[in-house]
């Protein structure tokens, strides 16, 4: 049975040491402790958290790290995986109103540790759970509603800082822009274009095909080009008190129009309750109010609002068809399930369409 390669924490807690003492020259006593994976961490094991205790001068400090690094899986859910862009993203939005984690250091040769990674704060705080998804259980379920409506708009907030950036600043000069002539949403229908051609057996997925082909024929036109965060959700947040301390995850970052994130913000909540039978938690706002609050927020319009959230639905949609392929590859589901046909994302996306469609 073939297994998903993870990382041996043994086997790198001395290399990581070692890269660690080039980092600290003048720190002494140097130590690795609680070298560890999230719970959730998958099949990919990119993302590690330790310890990192050492005296310098006399002091003795302690400080509480997180690193991420390229997926190591011989079956991605993409194509690529640019730890760099991740990095500079949240180094840029160091200076920004955009709360992200203290970037320590980037290491972009893959021979310390056999894939790129960067090294950065480890804030305290809580990340409202994927899985179990958060309206059947979990810590926000113990909120009151007034809370939980408190860190919602909390996270719309922090999102549209996100979009009231100016995307042509030069310290974002590193964000890949658009290809001459096309729109960002039209390099966004072909890098998903690309994505199903080398993901998935095209042929196999009706409905995404079907959605693709009507998100071909009904790209707008004269949008804003701005920064996206990509994967805008509150999975993708660390709250204290109900309000967020820091905006994470930046791999599927792009320059198009913002709307596309608000789209995600609310087409992945709506996924993750009506998809899988469930009702949203009390509290938490609807898609009026979120859109509200946004274009209150960032002074900006919600125009194709729901071809966005189509978009969304489908990007969705392949992702977990690309990540049940990977189960399957590894065994951890039978070789003829069909749920990466047929699972929690289809109804929302069928719904969608059917809507845009009339």
């Amino acid at each position: 049975m073939p297994q998903p390669k993870g990382r041996d924490l043994q086997k790198t807690q001395g290399p990581l040491l070692r890269w660690l003492e080039g980092k600290l020259p003048n720190a002494e006593k140097l130590a690795i402790e609680n070298l560890r994976g999230p719970s959730d961490t998958g099949f990919s094991s990119d993302t590690l958290m330790f310890d990192l205790a050492y005296e310098e001068s006399g002091a003795a400090i302690r400080k509480p790290l997180v690193m991420r690094l390229k997926p190591i899986s011989e079956f991605g859910v993409f194509p690529e995986y640019d730890v760099a862009l991740q990095h500079n993203m949240m180094q840029a939005l160091a200076a920004t109103a955009v709360p992200v984690p203290t970037m320590l250091w980037l290491e972009e040769d893959g021979d310390a540790l056999s894939s790129p990674f960067y090294v950065m704060e480890h804030l305290r705080g809580q990340v409202p759970n994927d899985n179990p998804p958060y309206h059947r259980e979990g810590w926000l379920c113990d909120l009151t509603p007034q809370d939980r409506e408190k860190l919602w708009m909390s996270g719309v907030d922090a999102m549209a800082e996100v979009h009231k950036l100016d995307a042509t600043a030069p310290e974002f000069d590193f964000l890949p822009q658009p290809p001459a002539g096309k729109t960002g949403m039209e390099a966004q229908l072909d890098y998903w274009s690309h994505y199903l051609d080398w993901g998935l057996e095209r042929p196999r997925y009706a409905l995404l095909n079907e959605c693709f082909d009507w998100l071909v024929s009904n790209v707008p036109s004269d949008e804003p080009l701005g920064i996206c965060w990509g994967d805008s959700r509150i999975s993708n947040q660390i709250f204290q008190d109900c309000k967020v301390a820091a905006v994470i995850d930046w791999e599927m970052v792009f320059l198009g129009n913002p709307v596309a994130d608000l789209a995600w913000f609310i087409t992945i909540d709506r996924v993750n309750s009506q998809g899988i039978g469930v009702e949203r938690l009390a509290g938490m706002p609807g898609r009026d109010a979120t859109v509200a609050r946004w274009q209150a927020r960032t002074g900006q319009s919600a125009d194709h609002l729901n071809y966005y959230e189509l978009f969304c639905a489908f990007r969705y949609g392949a992702i977990l068809s690309r990540l049940f392929m990977q189960m399957k590859h590894y065994e951890v589901l039978p070789a003829d399930a069909t749920i990466d046909v047929e699972n929690f994302s289809s109804p929302v996306l069928r719904e969608i369409l059917a809507q845009a469609s009339r």
